[in-house]
């Protein structure tokens, strides 16, 4: 995937579009990515350990990764990645501006 831990991206599209946010977790299993502060549901839980009292708590649910854009470091607007390999290593490429990642 294209998308890495750690990186800054645009949400294009859903409840929560035009929000950027921090990638949290990649699941390339199934190609979703966690990010912080977008796509917060509400999930009721029964008291336990963990939640003595109950209730409803709000939960972040994985985004799919064709509905985020990863924001450029250098030019600061959402662009596609690309690859290119630098000596016998495979390096994302921003397609707008050419910076490598």
């Amino acid at each position: 995937m294209k998308v890495k831990k750690n990186d800054t991206v645009l949400i294009t599209v859903g409840k929560d579009q035009g929000k950027t946010g921090k990638v949290v977790q990649v699941i390339s299993k199934t190609e979703k990515v966690m990010v912080e502060g977008i796509n917060i549901h509400k999930k009721a839980v029964k008291p336990s350990t963990k939640t003595p009292a109950g209730g409803i708590i709000e939960v972040t649910a994985p985004v799919c990764v064709s509905n985020v854009a990863v924001v450029c470091p250098r030019c600061n607007k959402p662009a596609r990645m690309g690859y290119e390999l630098v000596k016998d290593d495979k390096v994302r490429v921003c397609k707008r501006c050419k910076e490598r990642i």
